[in-house]
Formats: structure tokens, sequence, C-alpha cells
């Protein structure tokens, strides 16, 4: 597997959006109404403190997109939220672990001390099994948290992972 990552750019932009609206329109993982608009889809995704990224891998295909921004604002912003969308073309490749891997070493270089995911939908196991072998680990469930378009309410889990600088990254 052979692929990087560099800072999302404005210019990125229509390749991410290729990648996050057959995810939002499939309502099967981000909180957010399946007919959203891209202006508004846009909106959510970037936000003026955090950090966006795009992987390609080595034709420039893009295989992947993630942002990074403080979880809570003042006394708790050194721990980061982060959310994460592999191209359809491109899942079942490990991708989804190797990117959140770089983006805690993303995170450290950023000055964030833990990573915590606040809703991850207990029906995708295949993102529940990537985290974990990123490290995250479940630290508390929402019971039917989630209305999945197909199951009905679903219970969404609380990820978290501590980094420490000089260290890498740890639980």
């Amino acid at each position: 597997m052979k692929w990087s990552v560099a800072e999302q750019t404005e210019s990125d932009w229509p390749d991410v959006w290729s990648v996050l609206e057959p995810a939002f329109r499939a309502g099967q993982s981000y909180p957010l109404p399946r007919d959203v608009c891209e202006a508004d889809a846009k909106d959510y995704w970037i936000k003026t403190d955090g950090y966006n990224a795009i992987a390609r891998d080595d034709t420039a295909d893009i295989v992947g997109v993630y942002y990074l921004r403080p979880d809570q604002g003042g006394p708790g912003d050194h721990i980061c939220n982060a959310g994460y969308i592999i191209a359809e073309a491109a899942r079942g490749r490990g991708y989804a672990a190797a990117l959140c891997r770089q983006s805690q070493e993303q995170a450290l270089a950023m000055g964030f001390t833990g990573m915590k995911f606040n809703l991850v939908v207990a029906s995708n196991k295949a993102a529940i099994a990537a985290w974990q072998k990123a490290g995250m680990a479940i630290i508390g469930t929402v019971s039917g948290a989630f209305r999945h378009p197909q199951l009905g309410l679903v219970d969404a889990h609380i990820m978290y992972r501590k980094l420490e600088n000089g260290g890498g990254v740890s639980n």
C-alpha cells in the first residue's frame, strides 16, 4: 500500500466531496441529514480551528479524507475529535487504520494530548475494528443514539486514545 497524506487545499474540495457525498447519502455513519447539500456538508467538514487532510494512493487517486479539530473549547481544547471517510473503491485495504494512525501523529504535532470519537455507530463493525487496530478504545456506549436508515435505533460508542509526545501514541 503506497499512499501519501497532505493537508487539504481549497482545490481538493471536489475530490473530497466525491468521497463524502456517498457516505453522507448512505446515512449509516455520520449525524447529517441524508440529503445534506454540498455547502452544508463543507461547513460541517471544514472548520477554521481544525485541520483537514486528503490521502491519495501512488496513482493520485483519492483513498480517504479526515478532519481534526478540538473536541471542546477552552480548557478542553487539548483533546481532539476526528472524522474519517475512506473512498468506496479503497475500502477493505487497510487505509482506515493507517489514516487514523497518521492523524494521531498529526494531532500530536498540533499539540493535542488525546483523541476522542464521539459517535462511532455500533453497526459499523469495519470502522470499529480499524479504530481499535489504531489503538482507540471504547470508553462508553450510548444506547440507541443513532437512527440507522435500515436498522433503526442503534448504539453509538465513544472511543478514546491518549496521545503522548516523545512516546508516540498510547492507550
